[in-house]
């Protein structure tokens, strides 16, 4: 089979301006067709990824490639969409000239633009507003304008900045059709966005970064681990070991607050370990089958970095210093 070229690849990819590393050693890829999340809490440095990904910075170190051409390439630029988290839009135009300006600012031939900007209107939900001044416009609907922007020209790669911050549940939902419908028709995406359970919904891989740096990647069913059963249950202490001896039977169980959890344990397994519970004389109060949420994958790994970092510091004050030589 032929190789396949990454649309986003990035190798040691360093940024930093005077002595403040923003993106430090970064390294990771996007295949082709795959909506890929990228996650950090604010200064992790995703805004600078993004910006040396479109050339709107050069890297002070590494190398990367943007659809197989470097980074900053004008070639690769017209071959992609991007809709960034602040946008601001002439309000005294109305939007089929917003994007008729940007079909004239990607290059595409005039005359596809009447079809494009009819297009994107109706996959953004504004066919009925194309003759609207944007001005007048929500910031649900400027979000929506932005996203018909950033899908001209039918991009082979589609780079967005929290897509769904300003809408509405429905807006939610019709923007998650989107981006599954790109990921059909083979356009990647890259998603940015700090509403972890819009990216679980949707994400075929994650990286999540902190400080400049990747701390996890991979597919979230890697990250998020074996699916596992949380229960709460009283009734059973002193009998026969407690409900803690009986779970135990069905796979390792560990203590979390008032819930046990056991790990892994198909959902399958669920009325099993259920029915086994209340044969004992358990009452069970509450059941959780599946997986730790990315929330808390998210959390979890973020506040593991810092006591990391936190040691890590602690202990290079605590060293002796090296001794001259005489």
């Amino acid at each position: 089979m032929p190789l396949v070229t990454p649309v986003i690849e990035a190798h040691n990819l360093r940024k930093t301006y005077g002595s403040t590393v923003a993106l430090a050693d970064l390294d990771l890829d996007v295949q082709p067709g795959e909506v890929f999340g990228f996650l950090g809490p604010n200064g992790a440095g995703k805004t600078t990824s993004v910006k040396l990904f479109l050339g709107l910075a050069r890297p002070t170190g590494g190398t990367g490639r943007l659809l197989g051409r470097p980074l900053g390439d004008l070639e690769a630029r017209r071959r992609i969409g991007y809709l960034p988290e602040l946008f601001r839009y002439q309000p005294w135009l109305a939007a089929r000239e917003v994007l008729a300006l940007h079909c004239e600012l990607a290059g595409l031939a005039r005359g596809t633009w009447r079809a494009e900007v009819d297009r994107t209107l109706a996959v953004a939900g504004l066919s009925d507003r194309g003759g609207d001044r944007v001005g007048g416009f929500s910031k649900g609907m400027q979000q929506r304008l932005g996203l018909a922007a950033a899908l001209l020209g039918h991009p082979e790669l589609v780079l967005l900045d929290e897509p769904t911050s300003a809408l509405d549940p429905v807006g939610r939902d019709e923007v998650r059709g989107i981006i599954r419908d790109l990921r059909e028709a083979g356009t990647a995406v890259f998603l940015n966005s700090h509403l972890l359970g819009e990216v679980e919904r949707l994400c075929d891989r994650v990286a999540i970064v902190h400080h400049g740096r990747v701390i996890a990647a991979g597919r979230l069913d890697e990250l998020l681990g074996e699916p596992a059963l949380r229960v709460r249950v009283t009734g059973l202490d002193g009998r026969d070991g407690g409900a803690a001896s009986l779970l135990g039977r069905f796979g390792p169980v560990h203590e979390d607050g008032e819930w046990l959890v056991v790990r892994p344990l198909p959902p399958e397994a669920v009325p099993d370990v259920v029915g086994a519970l209340v044969a004992a004389g358990g009452r069970v109060h509450a059941v959780d089958p599946g997986r730790r949420t990315l929330e808390e994958t998210f959390l979890d790994l973020i506040r593991r970095t810092d006591l990391d970092a936190v040691a890590h510091a602690q202990a290079a004050a605590s060293a002796p210093a090296p001794e001259l030589a005489s």
